[in-house]
């Protein structure tokens, strides 16, 4: 197994104080309170601090967002258009100094998983800036004599709530989605992961007019419930746990305010015999985004080996993950870091420990964290793959939300795909089989809002991203889903013989 090394070059000791940004001005808290935050990398050790917003701070927020919302909706979508672009140009040529705050705060190495965010938040807003111009109506055929169109027409303010696991390409789908239509935001970062948002709210604040994107940083019962709640918000757009998605949607069925939600995942992944070779197991590691901690909604956690092809494709997977390095994530040699914060490190580490004691399962590699040696300074967990795991076991069926994969066998077709399909969610599912018409029975049998067949499925510009079932409600990273729910749809009817 490849060392684990712990680089900490120009790791500047400075805590950095961010502010919010309400209405183009960067403001602490009403009552001046702080939050501090921590780096995974190193137990208890603060790299900054945010305000922790109060109810004055999201009144303030949301009240600016609605003053600016009666200008912003009236600038033409090519010019709104225009200006995503130039936040796009401005967040990609700082990619490197954001990936590096990211790396810190996150615990995301550098290399594999903070830059790929960066460029990805980057090509978010200049996708959303590219189709901002296709806010169009059409005309419904109802006669010579009638003149029926549709227009689209902005919400008003919008409500983002971004997690730590993905905080820019979050913030970066959110924001400019919804700008893009003509609607203004209030955007509510994790206080695990505020300080790459914020200097990315700085970076907007350059091209937008004051009120147009406003930035506030507070927990989820001072700040998120107040913001869900709040009665000058026309949609919220939240990603998160399905817990919580479940509270902000009881939070906004009081005034009848839609949401859009991606939530959690427990994602199958279908491994047929055909597929034993290393290209399909490298394949089935990346959709499992250990190089993302595992902390994604997304990652295929769940996969189901062939019996014929079990114990030699087992052998695969293991062989990869023991090449990945778990180290400081500033290192360019290091695939994965610490996970976010400590709460999460607990609910891995026992969810493993859980693993651990079930009878007769195999533990491959990784396993519970380190006590002692460099990796035991921060909340590292090295991938774990555990072997012959049974369907109805709590690691098979809960999301872990960390690098830990359950890899479970199977004989009959019908049986596999029951399996995968026999659970909350439904956000993604995999494939991986040479057989075309195999692969596509497949795919459309689960159930499931994206599927990946022969590679990680993701969730790129363009794709309509969001899941069945508890993982969530309407689509992201798409003009349809940017169309379906961050606009109204009006329908004028003419009568041309006046």
């Amino acid at each position: 197994m490849a060392k684990n090394i712990m680089v900490e070059e120009n790791d500047s000791r400075e805590i950095r104080r961010g502010l919010m940004l309400i209405n183009g001005k960067w403001t602490e808290s009403a009552d001046g309170r702080f939050l501090n935050v921590e780096t995974p990398t190193e137990r208890g050790r603060v790299i900054g601090e945010v305000p922790r917003a109060g109810a004055e701070d999201v009144d303030s927020a949301c009240k600016a967002a609605a003053m600016a919302f009666a200008g912003w909706r009236r600038i033409p979508p090519r010019e709104r258009g225009f200006v995503l672009m130039k936040i796009a140009d401005e967040i990609e040529s700082k990619t490197e100094e954001l990936a590096r705050s990211l790396a810190l705060e996150n615990g995301k190495a550098i290399r594999t998983a903070a830059r790929p965010e960066i460029k990805n938040a980057a090509d978010l807003f200049r996708y959303y800036g590219g189709v901002a111009g296709e806010l169009k109506g059409e005309t419904v055929p109802l006669g010579d004599g009638v003149l029926t169109y549709t227009r689209r027409e902005p919400l008003g303010v919008v409500a983002g709530i971004v997690p730590w696991n993905g905080p820019m390409s979050g913030s970066a789908v959110k924001v400019a989605s919804a700008l893009a239509c003509g609607n203004t935001m209030v955007l509510k970062p994790s206080i695990f992961a505020p300080l790459t948002v914020l200097e990315c709210g700085r970076i907007c604040s350059k091209y937008l007019p004051a009120g147009v994107l406003n930035v506030i940083t507070g927990t989820g019962a001072e700040c998120g419930d107040l913001l869900a709640r709040h009665p000058l918000i026309k949609h919220l757009s939240l990603t998160g746990s399905t817990q919580v998605g479940r509270s902000a949607m009881m939070a906004s069925a009081e005034r009848i305010v839609p949401v859009t939600m991606e939530l959690g995942g427990k994602n199958p992944q279908i491994v047929f015999p055909d597929a034993d070779d290393d290209r399909m197991a490298e394949g089935v590691i990346a959709s499992a985004r250990f190089i993302n901690q595992g902390q994604s909604c997304a990652s295929g956690t769940r996969v189901y080996l062939h019996e014929s092809i079990y114990e030699s494709f087992l052998e695969k997977l293991v062989k990869i993950t023991n090449q990945m390095k778990t180290g400081y994530p500033l290192d360019e040699t290091v695939d994965i870091g610490p996970l976010t914060n400590r709460e999460q490190f607990d609910k891995v580490s026992t969810y493993i420990k859980d693993g651990i004691s079930e009878q007769g399962v195999r533990v491959m590699t990784g396993g519970l964290p380190a006590t002692e040696g460099p990796l035991a300074k921060g909340y590292y967990v090295k991938p774990t793959i555990m072997a012959d795991v049974q369907h109805e076991w709590r690691i098979a069926r809960e999301e872990i939300f960390g690098p830990v994969m359950s890899v479970i066998s199977w004989r009959d077709e019908d049986d596999v795909i029951r399996m995968a399909n026999d659970t909350l969610y439904g956000l993604t599912g995999f494939v991986w089989t040479y057989n075309i018409g195999k692969a596509l029975r497949t795919a459309h049998a689960i159930e499931a809002g994206t599927i990946g067949v022969n590679q990680w499925a993701g969730n790129p510009p363009g794709h309509s991203y969001g899941g069945y079932k508890q993982s969530g409600v309407g689509k992201e990273f798409s003009l349809e889903g940017m169309l379906d729910g961050l606009t109204n749809r009006k329908v004028v009817t003419v009568n041309l013989k006046f």
